[in-house]
């Protein structure tokens, strides 16, 4: 079983020598990781001692990334303290935290508004990035083309042309 660990206990650990991150209700000490985080310690610093799902989740973080997580789980929020709007907006792999909740749902404790039949129809809502719109220069007309030399060429061969028949024809 998991440890319990509240909300208040994640917040006194947002400093550099020591780092919690709660993520989708499990608490995370990524102390360790700062140094290795391909993103840079300032990512896990601006939500240290807080919930930083919706960071985790926005970032798109790969598989890869997921199995390294789960190597720095200390605990879980304690079922009052979860958040049920993450499990319904975020791609979660629901296993033991749904064990918890039921098992503390038959207890006389606290209970979550959830609804069965929607747990099982949204398994995961993907929320597409917002993609950048790349705004190009508009071309620049082309430079004069040799065509238009040529039309020009023509034009005046033409002229030289007509000048010659018009003398060897007043002759």
């Amino acid at each position: 079983m998991d440890k319990i660990i509240t909300l208040e206990e994640v917040k006194k650990h947002r400093r550099k020598n020591s780092v919690w991150i709660v993520i989708h209700n499990d608490v995370y000490d990524v102390t360790s990781y700062l140094e290795e985080h391909p993103g840079g310690e300032d990512a896990l610093l601006e939500v240290a001692g807080q919930d930083g799902t919706q960071a985790f989740e926005d970032v798109g973080h790969s598989d890869d990334a997921r199995e390294i997580l789960k190597k720095f789980k200390i605990g879980s929020l304690p079922v009052e303290q979860k958040s049920t709007f993450l499990h319904t907006c975020c791609k979660v792999k629901r296993k033991q935290s749904d064990r918890l909740d039921r098992r503390y749902e038959k207890s006389s404790g606290p209970t979550l508004p959830t609804s069965p039949s929607v747990e099982r129809r949204v398994q995961s809502v993907v929320v597409p990035r917002e993609r950048r719109r790349i705004r190009r220069k508009p071309t620049p007309p082309p430079p004069p083309s040799s065509s238009l030399k040529w039309a020009v060429l023509a034009l005046a061969g033409a002229i030289v042309i007509g000048f010659v028949i018009k003398k060897a024809l007043a002759k």
